[in-house]
């Protein structure tokens, strides 16, 4: 039997899942692999690298920096958080991201990917490769704020258009009983998609893509429908945020962030012992 951490994506909404990542980690409490889409992957994989406390810290200190998240970056670069700042600066210089924990971590990191030409997901396992930096970024690439990622000859956007929550795929590959972090709270519902008009405009080269968009909110739904009987059967338990704090995907006032991270650590220290007997393996 295998464990798992889930890590749904939500932009700015992923603080909520640092919060939990890191009380997970003071509390040495392990998993035998992570999946993570969007957000869930470029925050989810500190969790891999053991840096407790890094996704807040440098959230909080670029939130407002007009290369991370700003309009002024989509300007000028065709993204809105830019890559030479968010993938290399950031986690080369500002704020180093430890490359040899994460390799020498034996927990399994995988990535959730688009391709924009089937509109299907691909999902990447990242084993510690500098190239697995492209393949979060993919996962990250927002549909119109991000250009398109080419990795050899895929062509990828963000994970969350065809499988926002890939509990499904990872129990395919083994991993039975999984801890799903989910970025809305309890009731939450995905609408269908408005401005299907622009929609079809921006990215008609990419058909599938649009086909994906349109009909996200329908598979959306019905992995929150399977996610209660796998909680029923014991096979799956979700956090998700107790309460709703308005933060938006691009989020850029730093005490809104603090106020979302601070509830993702309150909602695990809460569930704490729920969460250690759930990932408990029988001797």
């Amino acid at each position: 039997m295998k464990t798992g951490l889930v890590l749904e994506g939500g932009a700015m909404r992923g603080l909520y899942t640092a919060g939990v990542l890191d009380v997970l980690m003071e509390q040495g409490i392990e998993v035998d692999g992570v999946i993570g889409v969007s957000a869930g992957a470029v925050f989810g994989c500190n969790y891999k690298s053991r840096q407790i406390g890094r996704v807040i810290r440098y959230n909080t200190a670029y939130c407002r920096d007009s290369r991370y998240g700003d309009v002024r970056s989509l300007i000028r670069s065709g993204d809105i958080y830019e890559e030479e700042f968010c993938y290399r600066e950031l986690p080369d210089k500002l704020d180093p991201f430890d490359w040899e924990t994460y390799r020498s971590n034996p927990v399994e990191f995988y990535v959730t990917c688009t391709d924009v030409e089937t509109g299907r997901a691909v999902y990447h396992k990242c084993s510690g490769e500098r190239e697995d930096q492209r393949w979060m970024q993919a996962s990250a690439s927002m549909p119109f704020v991000s250009r398109v990622v080419t990795i050899g000859e895929k062509r990828l956007l963000d994970g969350g258009i065809s499988d926002s929550i890939p509990v499904n795929w990872f129990r395919s590959i083994g991993y039975d009983r999984n801890l799903v972090v989910l970025t809305r709270p309890e009731g939450y519902r995905k609408k269908p998609p408005k401005g299907l008009g622009l929609l079809k405009q921006m990215i008609r080269q990419y058909p599938a893509v649009v086909l994906a968009m349109k009909t996200r909110h329908i598979r959306y739904n019905q992995t929150l429908d399977q996610l209660k009987e796998q909680e029923k059967a014991g096979l799956a338990l979700v956090l998700r945020p107790s309460k709703c704090i308005k933060v938006s995907k691009l989020e850029r006032h730093p005490e809104k962030l603090k106020a979302l991270y601070a509830l993702g650590r309150q909602d695990a220290e809460q569930h704490l012992e729920e969460i250690r007997r759930f990932l408990e393996k029988p001797e």
